[in-house]
């Protein structure tokens, strides 16, 4: 199944890129995204405790099952100033 991945703040400069379609086996989940993108991107571990995934308007675990055609957004957690 395809899934479509957004990226926010420090992870958008870490992927080059705000968003990109993933290709992953039925039933996978957040986890099975972010371990995914872990290994083309290492820089990533950093926010290994910290991140937060979103899909649809509502945050998510990473236990959450996607579907075809899910936008996931990835982002690590607010900061403010």
């Amino acid at each position: 199944m395809k899934v479509r991945a957004e990226f926010y703040s420090r992870v958008k400069e870490i992927v080059g890129a705000s968003a990109f379609e993933r290709s992953l086996p039925k039933n996978a989940t957040v986890n099975d995204l972010f371990e995914q993108l872990k290994g083309s991107y290492p820089k990533l571990r950093d926010f290994e405790k910290s991140m937060l995934f979103g899909v649809g308007v509502e945050f998510v675990d990473r236990n959450h099952v996607l579907n075809e055609g899910d936008v996931i957004a990835i982002m690590p957690p607010v900061q403010g100033g």
